[in-house]
């Protein structure tokens, strides 16, 4: 069993707005791109064009149709690791692998203890763990801490991949642990919550939910249109061709 750290400096994570995600599948892309070469490199694809296709993405997108008094309309969900406060897939993990790390909470794993035991995935409410089998060990999403850390880029591309390529804003990425940060300010406003809370494993990352349907969409009544009148003219012409 490994042990997690009795406090973390920093609680970093995301805050996903659903009312503002298009579900585009630009964070699942710039995900791909920048962790297949990044630290947990690579992630493999395996038959991609074929009838068996598999591979290790750490975030996805699914869809939804949602039906309220207000009428139906699509919520996109993106789901990777939510780094949680008590992870299960820490403690369950019997060669300390899987850790979570003090100075800023994020949860990793080292692939030089994993022996693929998958027990961390079984452990794992939220589905955030990927097997992959050409190496046979786990991996996850890391935060992009090779990115987010990177002195090498500018202050404002040090920004997991996911949010810098988001074209609706609907990622943001900061500490969580300081209640006067952006992100915990933003999830205060808009009363952001945890996935799943009743399993009490206390996400990191923190979901928007979407706002109530109301009327932001002009009502613009428009003019009947005038019937097309066929008798003659170049219309006429045209209606009398295409009707034989």
């Amino acid at each position: 069993m490994t042990c997690l750290p009795a406090h973390t400096d920093r609680r970093l994570g995301l805050v996903i707005d659903l009312d503002t995600c298009v579900g585009c599948q630009a964070c699942v892309t710039a995900c791909k791109e920048w962790n297949t070469g990044g630290h947990m490199a690579p992630l493999t694809d395996v038959d991609p064009y074929g009838g068996n296709v598999d591979g290790v993405w750490f975030n996805r997108v699914h869809s939804y149709e949602h039906t309220t008094e207000m009428g139906g309309r699509t919520v996109n969900f993106p789901r990777s690791c939510l780094h949680c406060e008590t992870p299960a897939c820490v403690t369950v993990c019997p060669t300390g692998a899987s850790y979570k790390r003090a100075s800023d909470g994020i949860v990793l794993v080292d692939e030089d203890k994993c022996i693929g035991c998958k027990l961390c995935s079984w452990a794992c409410p939220y589905g955030a763990r990927e097997f992959d089998a050409d190496v046979g060990v786990m991996k996850k999403c890391t935060l992009c801490v090779d990115r987010i850390y990177n002195d090498n880029l500018a202050e404002e591309d040090r920004v997991p991949a996911c949010v810098a390529a988001c074209p609706t804003s609907a990622r943001h990425f900061g500490d969580l642990g300081d209640p006067t940060s952006a992100v915990s300010l933003l999830v205060a406003e808009r009363g952001g919550v945890d996935l799943m809370p009743e399993m009490g494993y206390h996400p990191t990352n923190k979901y928007l939910p979407p706002r109530a349907n109301t009327a932001r969409a002009a009502s613009v009544p428009a003019p009947a249109l005038e019937p097309v009148r066929t008798e003659g003219g170049f219309l006429g012409w045209v209606d009398r061709m295409l009707s034989n």
